[in-house]
């Protein structure tokens, strides 16, 4: 196997870290948004939907070997 034909792999790793942290942003701000109507959920949901921001932020930064 060859080393040098990583860049795809290396791209889609940032590709998908991208949308996971749009996903997350979107949803932590339409969690917010409407605590009102999800009442006692809102801290769950709000806590899953910063997980996919982390998420989304390390598969971004992480280094791809």
């Amino acid at each position: 196997m060859s080393e040098e034909g990583g860049f795809g792999i290396a791209a889609a790793e940032k590709f998908f870290g991208l949308l996971l942290l749009i996903v997350g942003a979107l949803a932590t701000y339409f969690t917010f948004t409407s605590s009102q109507a999800l009442g006692a959920y809102t801290g769950f949901f709000g806590v899953l939907s910063l997980i996919l921001v982390v998420l989304g932020l390390f598969m971004m930064i992480a280094k791809t070997e």
